[in-house]
């Protein structure tokens, strides 16, 4: 029997293809070789071809059956365009159906690809495996990855944290674990954090192993927050608190770390149950406190730079790790301080004295108005007791006025130092902001730092000048009522002299209110009852007023009618005499 094209080719494919086991040709029943190739090739599953042509658009692959089978040329095409196979390989390919209408079995790389791609995955779900993944685009809910075929990796799964941009991980491959796997569905899920896990876990268990409080190691910022830094030192995360970052002052840990970063930090505290770790950065350098008493003497002169202000005063860094408090009270001898951001600002460079050191505290009392001389030192010499001088009224109080003697120098009139005659309840009553006034130095106090002032003191004393020549006890006089008291009323008699009209000098009766008797702004003529210049007390007495009038009216009368009883009996002896 001649041996055709075909019949070789079949004996060949069966021999390469289908492990035929060789025997003496002449013995071999080709028909029978035919017939059980034919009954092996089913529809559905991946068979092995050779290429026999490549064509523009197609390519010719013999499986050993009756016919050949086309794969279209673009399956054969990698991403670049290039073609990845020649006339002679052999490939697999899936067999979709034996004939066609042309009589040709219909064959696809692609299919194969993807079925073995299957198998594969399959086998490393199975197995508990890793494959690798590229992230090739987002989805709701999370992310597609690329492992040969299209898989699912939820959003939760990405890392062991929250990815709040998804973005940032397309194009880049990672190792993952396949959680869910559904052939028929063609569903794939995908986790990179369970893989984490499970690394996190054993780098644990060996951080742990060694971990002891002192040690010195590595890690990474994981995360910043306001109050501190979390650091991964091996599948454990350990706090690096603000506190411990650095020996001066850090507003945010931002200042001197990111995220990412690899640090060396030494364990300050370990509680291997609670499996917390507390971590220092500061400590790798020398506590810079640890010479601040020999360095800043009490009392000396130093430059700082203000690195922050509270309502209560200014630090000062002296040196890196080293601040001292100005307090608002030590800002200036003479401002009236509000607020410390009036004085200096943030970044200012300043003089200021040492006044005191507190390095078990860690505590430094600075100074800037100790820079300067103490201008309240000289201001005995300056403004002894007794000095006329002049001023301007900066401000009213319930108690008195201050008197601008110089710029951030003033002087105090109290409301008992304003008039020596009247009762000045507010000190308006006299004078107002910004009137220009003469007034007498009383006391200066340069430890309280106050001058005390009289303005009624730049004229004579009535009370001993006027008053002991003027008024004497039982003298009538003429007075306005100025105010009336639950106990009398005060009466302004014309030298500008109050006297006190007390309740029980109203009348001869029982009053209850004065108001009943007297009113405020009536003149009223009072009998002077009492003088006593040195308490600067004049009683007065309507009361004793009006007897004496009535007592001298009575006289009067009584005169009168001793008048009359006279001119009648001389009438009376007249007519005697005559008769």
């Amino acid at each position: 029997m001649v041996e055709t094209e075909r019949d070789r080719r079949g004996r060949e494919t069966d021999r390469d293809l289908h492990g035929v086991i060789e025997q003496p040709e002449s013995t071999i029943d080709m028909q029978q070789i035919y017939d059980q190739t034919f009954k092996d090739i089913v529809e559905g599953e991946i068979v092995k071809g050779k290429v026999l042509a490549i064509g523009p658009d197609e390519v010719m692959i013999d499986i050993g059956y009756k016919s050949e089978g086309g794969i279209p040329l673009k399956e054969f095409l990698n991403p670049q365009g290039q073609l990845t196979i020649q006339v002679g390989d052999v490939i697999d390919a899936y067999l979709e159906s034996k004939e066609d209408n042309e009589g040709l079995i219909v064959l696809s790389r692609e299919k194969a690809e993807k079925i073995k791609v299957w198998d594969e995955i399959s086998k490393v779900y199975e197995k508990g495996g890793v494959v690798e993944a590229t992230i090739v685009g987002k989805t709701k809910g999370g992310l597609i990855a690329d492992i040969g075929v299209r898989a699912f990796l939820p959003g939760s799964q990405v890392d062991l944290r929250p990815v709040r941009d998804l973005d940032k991980v397309i194009g880049k491959t990672f190792p993952m674990k396949i959680i869910k796997l559904n052939q028929r569905r063609g569903n794939i899920v995908l986790s990179r954090r369970e893989l984490l896990e499970e690394e996190r876990k054993g780098l644990k268990e060996k951080t742990l192993a060694t971990l002891e409080e002192g040690k010195i190691l590595k890690g990474k910022i994981k995360n910043l927050t306001e109050y501190g830094a979390f650091i991964d030192l091996g599948g454990l995360d350990g706090l690096l608190h603000i506190t411990d970052m650095s020996w001066g002052r850090i507003g945010h840990p931002s200042e001197l770390f990111a995220v990412g970063d690899e640090v060396e930090v030494t364990v300050l505290k370990f509680d291997r149950q609670a499996e917390r770790v507390s971590l220092g950065y500061k400590q790798r350098l020398a506590d810079p406190w640890g010479d601040v008493i020999q360095k800043f003497v009490p009392g000396t002169k130093v430059k700082g730079k203000v690195v922050s202000i509270t309502d209560y005063g200014a630090f000062v860094e002296l040196d890196p790790g080293v601040e001292g408090l100005v307090h608002i009270s030590e800002m200036s001898w003479t401002q009236r301080v509000k607020h410390p951001s009036k004085v200096v600002t943030v970044g200012d460079v300043v003089d200021v004295v040492v006044l005191d050191v507190d390095r078990s505290s860690r505590r430094i009392s600075l100074g800037m108005k100790q820079v300067e001389p103490n201008p309240w030192d000289a201001l005995e010499q300056r403004y002894p007791v007794g000095t006329r001088l002049e001023g301007n009224v900066r401000n009213l109080v319930d108690f008195g006025a201050f008197i601008e003697l110089e710029d951030g120098i003033d002087g105090l009139i109290h409301i008992s130092d304003m008039s020596w005659t009247k009762r000045v309840k507010h000190p308006s009553e006299i004078l107002k902001k910004g009137d220009r006034v003469e007034a007498i130095v009383l006391h200066v106090d340069k430890i309280a730092r106050r001058i005390s002032l009289g303005l009624k003191q730049t004229q004579p004393d009535p009370w001993k000048t006027t008053v002991p020549e003027k008024y004497r006890i039982g003298m009538d006089l003429t007075g306005k009522v100025v105010r009336i008291t639950d106990f009398g009323a005060f009466v302004e008699l014309p030298d500008g002299i109050e006297g006190l009209l007390h309740v029980s000098e109203l009348s001869e009766g029982r009053v209850n209110r004065p108001e009943d008797v007297i009113k405020t702004g009536e003149e009223l003529t009072l009998k002077i009852i009492k003088l006593d210049t040195d308490d600067r007390k004049l009683g007065l007495s309507l009361r004793a007023f009006q007897e004496a009038t009535q007592e001298q009216e009575g006289k009067q009368e009584a005169t009168q009618e001793q008048e009359g009883k006279q001119e009648v009996t001389q009438e009376q002896e007249g007519k005697e005499e005559g008769e």
